[in-house]
């Protein structure tokens, strides 16, 4: 049996050692600025797929973190091999005046055409050394911009090759950037408006060429000496048909201030039309304030803001900001994407009824946006999905304990001990045989362990119940009602930690509390079948979703 013991005990340290150096793998990977991909690694190490998926989440903020490193690093080492001329020269038919910009992949140079006339040449700035990713990258931003012909959208006149080195040719614009204007504080009102008009309505018509910029921020936004506003850079740009290695599953895109919760928290195939309409809500909120939504001390501190915290309000940091822009750039903001505006478009439409002082829609939405809001699932509620069989057979056990005391007390048991081994020891027993089961699982979250705590507390004022009956004289059972109170406020706490969707089992339970202390005679089966079917149906909802997510991760 000590041999059997040994044996089991060696292939267990050998498993944790090999994840254990699998992850440290891909988080050099990740420090490196390389892509992660799930599914391909959970195709790889199928018998690690449920650790992978519960540690990705950290892998994706190292991936955020080598990143930053690796820009530190190598900004210093690309301004060697960036491409060097003694300016002004000449560039196949163009004339380089002077460097104006760059920036992680590009350089921008002030030049002259062909006939004299000023314009911008935008060239990888790693020049012969760019590799073949960075190299599809330009070449996709060039195809991007090229199909876009609106007013606001700077145009591209040239895509070409000289002496090796792409490049593309576009409309040079005389003014500065709209981080530059930011830098000395924030917009009027009317200003902040007639940008965000401009540039929302260039990013509707990209969407409508089927263009997703997905790095929407005030250096990519250049004014004119009229102060008309352009959007620039789409170096990030996705194609509604292009190459999809150029996004591999796992990616950050973007940059953290500006970027929607679902691209901070790499969830690519979430990324959409409303993702681009966060980042116009940031940079409106950013004009309005004179700072981004969310300022980290790092970029990954700054992503993880994203994901989890709301922006204050844009008039807490400047009372003077419009009470009417405030809204419009709240409701992109929203974390739930069908809170914001459906497209760019309908954003545009909102800025152009305050700039014609009407009513805008933000204001008018807000009520629901509100409700929206309490009844949306946290980040957290994806834990739930490994406890949906566990509270449908919670729910068994519930209505069975609940029945079983019912019966006792109709059969005229008035012995506390009973009900106490049965609310207390009968219960303890089924509490460890479902957290043993839950571990088996997978690695327990942190905020699983909170949950644990609120059930834990649960359970002792239902283990109280029984003493104090005896201390203040009481029959059996005559406390039952506050049974129905605490399983209230147990759903009340996890209404705020997972999903307003608990304020539902909240109201039933507090409900049923009531009720029980009406009808005494059946008050333990009112409990049963409140607190059964509340657990039961919440279980259901999650397994269902667990065995979804199955499916689709392994087709």
């Amino acid at each position: 049996m000590a041999a059997v013991k040994q044996h089991d005990s060696a292939e267990f340290d050998a498993s944790e050692q090999e994840l254990a150096n699998l992850i440290s793998r891909l988080a050099d990977q990740a420090t490196r600025g390389e892509p992660l991909d799930l599914e391909s690694t959970c195709r790889a190490y199928p018998q690690f797929e449920t650790d992978l998926r519960d540690l990705w989440g950290t892998l994706i903020v190292t991936n955020v973190a080598g990143k930053e490193l690796g820009n530190s690093q190598t900004d210093s080492h690309s301004s060697s091999i960036a491409p060097r001329f003694d300016l002004p020269c000449e560039f196949g038919e163009y004339t380089l005046e002077e460097e104006i910009g760059r920036g992680g992949m590009g350089i921008v140079y002030r030049a002259r055409g062909p006939e004299n006339q000023p314009v911008a040449i935008k060239m990888i700035l790693k020049g012969d050394f760019a590799t073949a990713a960075e190299r599809e990258r330009f070449d996709s931003e060039a195809a991007a911009a090229a199909k876009l012909d609106h007013p606001n959208i700077i145009p591209i006149k040239e895509v070409g090759e000289h002496n090796g080195r792409a490049f593309f040719c576009m409309e040079l614009i005389e003014g500065q950037a709209l981080s530059d204007r930011l830098a000395r504080g924030p917009l009027l009102p009317e200003e902040a408006a007639r940008i965000m008009s401009q540039i929302s309505q260039a990013i509707h018509h990209a969407h409508k060429q089927g263009v997703l910029h997905r790095d929407l921020k005030p250096s990519n936004i250049l004014l004119d000496r009229e102060g008309n506003a352009f959007v620039a850079d789409f170096g990030l740009a996705k194609q509604q048909h292009g190459d999809p290695s150029l996004t591999r599953s796992g990616a950050v895109l973007g940059t953290p201030a500006y970027m929607s919760p679902e691209q901070a928290a790499g969830l690519r195939s979430q990324i959409g039309v409303t993702s681009d309409v966060y980042s116009l809500g940031a940079v409106l909120y950013h004009m309005l304030t004179g700072h981004p939504p969310f300022m980290g001390s790092s970029p990954v501190e700054t992503m993880m803001m994203v994901i989890e915290q709301d922006p204050i309000s844009p008039r807490a940091l400047n009372r003077h900001a419009n009470r009417e822009l405030e809204m419009i750039a709240m409701r992109c903001l929203q974390k739930p994407q069908d809170l914001r505006y459906a497209s760019s478009g309908a954003l545009a439409e909102d800025i152009s009824s305050f700039m014609r002082n009407e009513s805008v829609s933000a204001r008018i939405g807000r009520l629901e946006q509100v409700v929206g809001n309490v009844f949306r699932e946290t980040h957290h509620a994806a834990v739930l999905e490994n406890w949906g069989l566990l509270w449908m057979w919670h729910s068994l056990v519930l209505l069975v304990a609940s029945f079983a005391t019912q019966v006792l007390s109709w059969s005229g048991i008035e012995s506390r001990i009973v009900y106490g081994l049965m609310w207390t020891v009968g219960l303890g027993a089924w509490a460890i045989v479902f957290w043993v089961v839950r571990r088996r699982m997978g690695p327990v979250m942190f905020v699983e362990r909170q949950i644990a705590h609120v059930w834990a507390g649960s359970m002792l004022c239902v283990a109280l119940l029984f003493p104090l009956e005896a201390a203040l004289g009481l029959e059996p059972l005559e406390l039952a009602p506050l049974l129905g109170a605490l399983a209230g406020m147990t759903f009340l706490m996890k209404a705020g930690i997972l999903s307003g969707a608990f304020y539902i089992p909240t109201a039933v339970m507090f409900a049923t509390s009531v009720l029980m202390a009406l009808l005494p005679p059946v008050a333990m089966i009112l409990f049963g079948l409140s607190s059964a079917a509340c657990f039961f149906l919440t279980g259901l909802k999650y397994y269902r979703k667990r065995k979804i997510n199955a499916e689709s991760r392994s087709l």
